[in-house]
């Protein structure tokens, strides 16, 4: 049987970006656009051009290589033309591939908020639409409060979906967007939609949290005919958040009752990365992942009580609704350690290193990083320093250069003109062939202050670290009070626009942010001989 399409929309960065707490920079946004685009969603919405500068700027070029990269914004006022409305030309002149027209589509907001006539609205959507055609590129519309809207006025909200698909949409979207509906209404009004004469083919849904039932009233909805999917990665959004992608991803492809009917963009190899995924995205937020996440948590396949134990060890299905390593998880209670294995050997053939699951190595890495974890490394956010990792343990690493000492000062003190200030002073000797190199430098803060001194002098290798640059910097602190354990989470870039992540761990902030600056500059350098991944397990 032929398997029907589910195209699946990220919303994090613009819907996802309204959760409390969360302020995407530009830097957050191309790292997060990545990692989505490289897993292999279908759309990638980046935010709203013209709204802010950060979305403004975030749109001056195109930021994936194979997701539609989706501009969000209005259908043009009432009683002004598509041509002249700045919104909609913002939404125009933006770097995108798609654009998402979000619509009113209950009559009750469309007189409070917008303050004109249905018609109008209508008018807006058509006009709007056929704008975005006319420029080339997909349009699709987010029916804002499509489900309060039809409970009161269904001909209206399914005019306004008609409206949009008349006028050239390839996608209609209803939203959920109060999150009040349940599955069983959502199941029906979308029924009665595409009895209306508006193909499911072309029909999406968009669900919030606050019933807890953003997932179930995705998987209502595309029981009842609709082929898109909008989400959030770990559904993040505000107030509850959005339906989680993370959890419909696996769930489409896992659980028998769909995955029999339908096929994503998400292949069995890339599903074992959704663990991988998840953790990075919340390291990236520099937050815990969620222990207890369906599917990717690190509770998701552990167990302790006794009988459920015992029945794990005789046979994991008799607890487990799925095996934990077809999302790239781990089972907490094992036999044998053949499941980490098959994770771990996974993960390297994904960095280009292939290695025997019977190479004792292997077993010498898995018991490092277990380690490592165990006092607050976190691999799946630090990509490059778990490459090196591994090739140090199941290769060779070139000896670069090497450190002797740095010591970092700080001082606070009043200036001349009895200004208070505070300066960073940071003085590094590196050795590199023999030859002892000190260097010293000043910087904003400590870490900035030994970042420059580290990278003023690495005589022969100077030139090659010349283009590379620190884009991000986190710190989390893993337990309380002043001598708590900090980890560093660095994010370092280059002129090619490759990016990497480096972690480091200490009860002292500026040796953790050495650790993971070290391993940023042995991986550019490492990176420039094209031997990332290719000198380990020789």
């Amino acid at each position: 049987m032929t398997k029907e399409r589910i195209y699946l929309f990220d919303t994090t960065l613009r819907d996802g970006q309204q959760t409390p707490g969360i302020d995407f920079s530009v830097e957050d946004k191309i790292a997060i656009a990545a990692m989505l685009d490289e897993f292999g969603m279908d759309y990638v919405e980046g935010g709203y051009p013209g709204a802010n500068p950060t979305d403004t700027e975030f749109f001056t070029k195109k930021r994936t290589q194979k997701a539609a990269f989706v501009a969000f914004g209005m259908t043009k006022r009432a009683g002004v033309s598509a041509s002249n409305d700045p919104g909609l030309n913002a939404l125009l002149t933006a770097k995108s591939d798609a654009i998402c027209l979000v619509a009113k589509s209950w009559d009750y907001h469309v007189e409070v908020a917008l303050g004109c006539s249905n018609e109008e609205n209508l008018e807006s959507i058509r006009a709007s639409v056929a704008a975005v055609v006319a420029s080339g590129r997909e349009a699709m519309v987010d029916c804002e409060h499509f489900f309060d809207g039809y409970k009161v006025n269904p001909a209206y909200a399914i005019a306004c979906a008609k409206t949009a698909l008349e006028a050239g949409a390839r996608w209609v979207v209803l939203c959920d967007t109060n999150g009040g509906t349940q599955p069983p209404e959502t199941r029906e009004i979308v029924s009665a939609v595409i009895a209306s004469g508006v193909p499911g083919a072309n029909l999406g849904i968009h669900a919030h949290n606050d019933t807890g039932q953003a997932v179930a009233n995705s998987l209502a909805a595309v029981e009842a005919g609709v082929r898109q999917i909008q989400g959030t990665l770990n559904g993040i959004g505000e107030r509850c958040g959005n339906a989680n992608l993370v959890t419909l991803i696996a769930t489409l492809a896992l659980k028998e009752a769909y995955a029999e009917r339908f096929e994503t963009g998400i292949d069995a190899d890339r599903l074992q990365e959704l663990t991988t995924l998840a953790h990075a995205f919340d390291e990236l937020l520099n937050r815990s992942p969620d222990p207890q996440a369906p599917y990717v948590g690190a509770s998701a396949f552990a167990t302790k009580a006794g009988i459920h134990a015992s029945a794990l060890l005789k046979d994991p299905r008799t607890y487990e609704h799925v095996a934990p390593e077809s999302v790239g998880n781990l089972r907490k209670v094992m036999v044998s350690d053949q499941g980490g294995k098959a994770n771990f050997i996974n993960a390297l053939k994904r960095r280009g290193i292939n290695v025997a699951k019977d190479d004792p190595r292997l077993d010498k890495l898995i018991e490092i990083v277990k380690e490592r974890e165990a006092t607050g490394y976190a691999y799946e956010g630090a990509d490059a320093s778990f490459t090196l990792l591994a090739s140090r343990i199941l290769g060779t690493v070139p000896d670069f250069f090497h450190v002797e000492s740095f010591r970092v000062m700080v001082e606070r003190r009043f200036d001349a003109n009895g200004n208070l200030k505070t300066v960073s002073e940071a003085v590094v000797k590196v050795i590199v062939d023999g030859e002892v190199m000190m260097s010293v430098a000043e910087g904003h803060g400590p870490v900035n202050a030994l970042d420059l001194a580290l990278r003023k002098d690495l005589g022969k290798f100077q030139s090659e670290i010349a283009d590379l640059e620190l884009a991000d910097y986190k710190v989390r602190i893993l337990n309380g009070g002043t001598g708590a354990v900090t980890r560093v989470l660095i994010e370092s870039t280059d002129r090619t626009g490759a990016r990497w992540w480096t972690v480091g761990v200490s009860d002292n902030i500026i040796d953790a942010s050495f650790q993971a600056l070290m391993d940023s500059i042995v991986y550019k350098l490492l990176k420039n001989r094209d031997q990332v991944g290719l000198i380990a397990a020789e």
